[in-house]
């Protein structure tokens, strides 16, 4: 018998290849478990899921910064990162494996473990199906790359040439059907997100018996630049944790209301909801991530129910009348959850189970099928996407998910305005310069507002209409500008009389706050 020839020393071609074997075994792996969690959750994806598990665990400040930074792609650029992390780890495992053939599949085997893990353990799941797309493929991953390195240990004299071009040959093809594969799964679509689509459709919304007063004519300025009294729905800001956004299918949703001061759990359907006295409203929401004249903040007119009063109905009771429970806390079909205080929802303001947004159902991306609208808070302590139970309880038994992250447990809306016209830094030409925007302090309303021209002194603009104490308010003030550069601020009073402070500060922990200004060089 001839003994085999000892296997060759890798060139630095095969290393080359290696490590685009790692490469093309790490995007089948992704490939096809984004095909089966099609079938089985989206949300069970490995990349969302471990990037859902990083969100989780990144410090607030990060957050913050994420925020600041990136804007509403703050989630597309964490799972861009996460992937060039994966590429540049795959490209090391195929380096093993060409060393170690074994060794380098288990390593594949290992990260399609830590995707499993990170999926059944995300708030959301609730079976161990969740572990299958990340297993699946990871099996097809380790599976690719042990045969790709196997093309690439040739032990044969002679047999490097042909072994690379079987390499590629194999890689070429395994690539292109995983491509394959992922263009299949998107034009089939996910079962789960196809129903949520139809139920959307089919939902009607029904007349409110309380309609909205109708707009005031003066309420929306005709100044070009300046941000709509009503925001589309499209361009509605959305600030939020989840990497995927929750598709529900309206006909399987349920809200279960329990705790305590509770009379009886109750489990309510979104037909429920819908049967009971509807009302609609114009509110303002405001994201305590908004820096100083930052955009998120919007307005839009919202239909739902009290959701006082349904709480009335289960026996709960404000702390003022005795009642046991000082914190609602409401939670997502994702795991977040919001902490709300019970007083604020029951004092009398329009505290909305809302479904409508606008004139339609509400957009998934805002919570569809139903989710929780408070006037006067920031959205951390009040606004529910995706609403699955409210709890009723303590703030010193919970704390909802922001508050061990250096968020305040409670934060009304601070009184705020900001410049939209003109811009930072543009270039007006000089004469009548039209100086205009947005203020508010909802369910205190604004009183007044004054612009400052450099550090000369505080002018009132005009206010246009108020709606209500619970929308936004523009404002204008028209400046006579000569050529030169100037520092444009903005200020403004609440109804209650209190006037921004000047000092800025950040916005933890319970919100930004100070005076917006402005740059410009008129021409």
């Amino acid at each position: 018998m001839t003994p085999s020839a000892p296997p060759r020393e890798p060139t630095r071609t095969d290393r080359l290849l290696a490590a685009v074997g790692g490469l093309v075994a790490a995007y089948v792996s992704l490939a096809v478990a984004d095909l089966v969690a099609a079938r089985v959750r989206p949300e069970a994806a490995p990349v969302t899921a471990v990037g859902g598990a990083v969100v989780d665990r990144t410090p607030a400040v990060v957050k913050e910064w994420a925020i600041r930074a990136f804007g509403e792609s703050d989630k597309t650029v964490l799972q861009l990162g996460i992937l060039l992390l994966l590429g540049l780890l795959a490209a090391g495992i195929g380096l093993l494996a060409l060393r170690h053939r074994a060794a380098g599949s288990a390593a594949v085997g290992a990260f399609g473990l830590l995707g499993a893990l990170a999926a059944v353990t995300r708030p959301d799941s609730d079976s161990a199906l969740d572990a299958v797309p990340s297993l699946v493929g990871a099996a097809a991953g380790a599976a690719l790359l042990y045969v790709l390195t196997g093309r690439l240990l040739a032990p044969r004299p002679g047999a490097a040439t042909a072994d690379r071009r079987g390499f590629l040959i194999v890689a070429a093809s395994a690539g292109l059907a995983a491509t394959g594969a992922a263009a299949l799964g998107r034009a089939v679509g996910s079962p789960v997100e196809e129903n949520a689509a139809a139920s959307r459709a089919a939902l009607r919304l029904p007349r409110p018996a309380s309609p909205a007063p109708p707009v005031p004519a003066g309420a929306q300025l005709r100044v070009p630049g300046i941000s709509p009294f009503v925001t589309p729905n499209r361009d509605f800001y959305r600030v939020d944790t989840a990497l995927v956004v929750p598709k529900i299918d309206a006909g399987r949703w349920t809200l279960r209301l329990h705790g305590s001061g509770v009379r009886g759990e109750r489990v309510l359907t979104l037909p429920d909801l819908t049967a009971r006295r509807v009302v609609e409203r114009d509110i303002t929401l405001a994201c305590v991530s908004n820096e100083v004249g930052g955009p998120y903040v919007g307005n839009a007119r919202w239909l739902g129910v009290s959701l006082a009063d349904l709480l009335r109905e289960a026996g709960v009771r404000p702390p003022s009348e005795g009642g046991p429970a000082d914190q609602l806390v409401a939670r997502s079909v994702d795991g977040m959850t919001i902490g709300t205080p019970v007083e604020d929802v029951m004092d009398g303001r329009d505290a909305l189970l809302a479904f409508g947004m606008n004139g339609e159902p509400l957009p998934f991306t805002h919570g569809f099928p139903v989710r929780m609208i408070v006037p006067g808070l920031y959205g951390y302590v009040s606004a529910c996407k995706w609403i699955a139970s409210i709890e009723l309880t303590t703030f010193d038994a919970y704390d909802a998910y922001w508050v061990p992250r250096g968020w305040a447990a409670r934060a009304p809306v601070k009184t705020e305005s900001r410049i939209d016209t003109p811009r930072p830094f543009s270039g007006p030409a000089a004469g009548t310069v039209m100086i205009a925007g947005v203020a508010w302090a909802q369910h205190r309303g604004i009183s007044r507002v004054e612009v400052r021209i450099d550090e000369g002194p505080w002018r009132d603009a005009r206010l246009a209409a108020e709606d209500s104490s619970d929308t936004w308010r523009q404002w204008t003030y028209p400046w006579t500008a000569d050529p030169g550069r100037y520092t444009l601020t903005v200020r403004a009073t609440d109804g209650t009389g209190t006037t921004q402070p000047e000092q800025r500060t950040g916005t933890m922990p319970d919100g930004a706050q100070g005076w917006h200004s402005v740059v410009v060089t008129v021409r």
